[in-house]
């Protein structure tokens, strides 16, 4: 059975449930749960002479992303911790969430992948994708998707 969850999350409700679900089967199993975080990477706009309104510095942005995946994997931790699973968490910058994923699965030793499906239809989803679809494709282990 399954010995290391990758539970990515974006703060969700959705993959709240997912991680809830993973740790629910962790528990039983007896394996450990690694939450993950993918925020985008730092990008900026300056021209020449003109720095927009608002530019914000790597440094700063860097202190964001650690509070928000922080905020996140917390919360996933919080989980395993009440249901005395065995937790490990990552955060990752990167505008390719769903390749982050995978690579976080590989790097971790991660043997299934937990998690949610936001159910983007039409238009939406032809436009932005599907990360949880991206990694279906992808994934060399299990990906259970939870709605």
């Amino acid at each position: 059975m399954f010995k290391n969850i990758l539970v990515p999350t974006d703060g969700s409700e959705l993959c709240r449930k997912a991680a809830q679900r993973a740790i629910e089967l962790a528990r039983s199993t007896g394996a450990i749960v690694t939450a993950f975080h993918v925020a985008p990477a730092y990008t900026f706009d300056v021209y020449e002479e003109y720095i927009p309104p608002g530019f914000e510095r790597p440094a700063d942005y860097d202190k964001r992303v650690e509070k928000v995946a922080q905020d996140h994997l917390g919360a996933i931790k919080k989980l395993a911790a009440e249901a005395n699973v065995p937790s490990e968490a990552h955060y990752a910058k990167s505008d390719f969430p769903a390749d982050a994923i995978l690579q976080a699965a590989e790097k971790y030793g991660c043997d299934s992948i937990f998690m949610g499906s936001h159910g983007r239809s039409g238009v939406s989803r032809l436009l932005l994708g599907s990360q949880t679809q991206k990694v279906l494709a992808a994934a060399t282990v299990p990906v259970v998707v939870i709605r």
